[in-house]
């Protein structure tokens, strides 16, 4: 039993991720807006320069922040991508979101299965909202930690694409990825961002499956609908938009940390997640932290209907096995 959930988690997962990376991919976009002038910004709070004869003071005049860029709008980003780059360009790094949903979300999706199943009340067949929010934290933390360097490869082929071509790293595939930044970054950049990697898919997981398990027998126990895809769908759609409101700030922080550029001999952008963050929200506001919201609710909303839809008929297809 506990491999059958994995199998069909799997399934779903791989699935869903697929038929919505576009939509990942404008979003990770949309993350790393206004990132350089960020960058720019924390230099500019350093002394300014000094000339001789200068006073004491003259050290501590700080240049103003230049401002961010205007946002761009999810639709004109991915328009921008298909004028550029061509419409191939709104599927780059497929190869590592299917080795992403293989490992993270086919373990995730088996684990929360598994213990879901450990704990429910064997004749209640009751297992209360707490408890499916501890399995969904649990098998989202362990499935998070296998899947983080197909997630880093992932974000890097992504955010390619706005790059300068001098700049671009251009990953021939997910392999490629991976065996580059072993080679020039080494193996522990494979695990850059892990514990915002952790964090996010703890809070996604929880916000995700367990929501998606109460909403529907909240439908199904309050004869709203019957158990089929209309109970599925709206189930499925709650589920993504809680998943996105809890998520998204962590997700910013987690997709700039793992696209920073290390350079030998230079300091990296960002220390750490909580360096980032402040960076992020001195610059750019509080909102900044919500930014690519709209198109992380319009990839979340169908790639947990697409997850929740093909998990139930997998389930129904493989019911006796």
């Amino acid at each position: 039993m506990g491999v059958k959930g994995f199998v069909e988690g799997g399934i779903a997962s791989i699935v869903a991720g697929c038929t919505t990376h576009p939509l990942d991919l404008i979003k990770v976009r949309m993350q790393l807006q206004g990132e350089s002038s960020a960058a720019a910004a924390v230099q500019n709070l350093r002394p300014a320069f000094a000339f001789h004869g200068t006073t004491a003071a003259a050290h501590h005049i700080h240049l103003p922040p230049p401002p961010p860029p205007p946002s761009v709008g999810p639709v004109a980003v991915g328009l921008r991508i298909v004028q550029q780059d061509g419409a191939a360009a709104l599927f780059s790094g497929v190869s590592a979101t299917l080795l992403r949903q293989t490992l993270y979300s086919t373990t995730r999706m088996g684990l929360y299965d598994v213990l879901k199943k450990k704990w429910t009340d064997p004749n209640s067949n009751n297992l209360p909202l707490a408890s499916k929010i501890a399995a969904g934290l649990i098998s989202g933390a362990v499935g998070a930690a296998v899947g983080n360097p197909a997630d880093v490869a992932m974000v890097r082929m992504q955010a390619d694409g706005r790059l300068p071509a001098a700049q671009r790293r251009n990953y021939k595939s997910v392999v490629d990825a991976i065996s580059q930044m072993s080679k020039n970054e080494g193996v522990g950049s494979l695990w850059r961002g892990s514990s915002l990697t952790v964090n996010r898919a703890m809070l996604v997981t929880a916000s995700q499956l367990a929501s998606y398990d109460q909403f529907k027998e909240t439908i199904l126990e309050k004869d709203l609908m019957k158990d089929g895809l209309g109970t599925h769908v709206s189930a499925s759609f709650a589920a993504g938009f809680v998943a996105s409101v809890v998520s998204n700030p962590v997700d910013v922080i987690k997709t700039r940390v793992m696209n920073m550029k290390v350079e030998a001999g230079m300091a990296p952008p960002y220390t750490g997640a909580f360096d980032c963050a402040m960076k992020t929200v001195r610059t750019e506001g509080a909102m900044a932290l919500y930014k690519g919201f709209i198109p992380t609710i319009s990839r979340q909303g169908p790639f947990t209907i697409v997850l929740f839809v093909t998990l139930e008929q997998v389930r129904k297809l493989l019911k006796d096995f």
